[in-house]
Formats: structure tokens, C-alpha cells, sequence
């Protein structure tokens, strides 16, 4: 069997998984503002964290795009960029995961107390 055989190779592809996996959207949906629904006021705290969590959101969306784009076309990224963008995004999802493990034990720990 020749290599021809398996025909052109498309980007699209090479793809793990669908799109919508991929985590593309935002926190508050985009449906409530569009259907009209008007969405709770949200605290300082409440922001801080939808924020924090949209900035971990966006640093993976970037290693994604950097990664495919490196599979697909080598010469338009440094393997450096590539490096450095997967270590801030695994760094970041870290610091996150610790943080929602402090808060679920805080809050576990306030409960018990009643």
C-alpha cells in the first residue's frame, strides 16, 4: 500500500476533539444575552474568580491553537513559543486546581462548625 493512497492530510482532522470541547466559551453564556435574560449582578469576588478562570480558559484555547499550528505548518512558530505558552497554561491550571481545592476545604471546614 503506497503512502498516496491515504490522500491529503487536512488540518481539520487532526483534531482530538470537536470544537465545542475545546472550552471556547465564555462562563456567562452568550444565549442568556442574546435571549434577553438579564443576569444577576455578580460580586467583587464572583468576578474575580469568573476572570481568573476566563484568563485559564484562554492561556489552554492558546497552547491548543500554538500546537496545531506547529503540527501543521512548523516554520510559521518557534518550538520556544510553543514551550513557554504550555508551561504558563499548565502553571496557571495548577495554581487554579489549588485554589478551588483550598476553597472546597475552607468551605467543608465552615460547614462542619455549625
Amino acid at each position: 500500500m503506497n503512502v498516496t493512497n491515504f490522500g491529503t492530510l487536512n488540518p481539520s482532522q487532526m483534531l482530538r476533539t470537536q470544537a465545542g470541547h475545546a472550552g471556547s466559551a465564555k462562563l456567562i453564556s452568550e444565549q442568556n444575552a442574546q435571549s434577553g435574560e438579564v443576569p444577576k449582578k455578580m460580586s467583587a469576588f464572583e468576578e474575580y474568580l469568573v476572570g481568573a478562570m476566563n484568563t485559564v480558559n484562554e492561556q489552554q484555547l492558546d497552547v491548543n491553537r500554538l500546537g496545531e499550528q506547529f503540527v501543521t505548518n512548523p516554520d510559521s512558530v518557534n518550538i520556544e513559543e510553543v514551550s513557554i505558552a504550555m508551561s504558563k497554561a499548565q502553571m496557571s491550571l495548577s495554581l487554579a486546581q489549588t485554589v478551588i481545592d483550598r476553597v472546597v476545604t475552607g468551605w467543608n471546614e465552615l460547614s462542619t462548625n455549625r
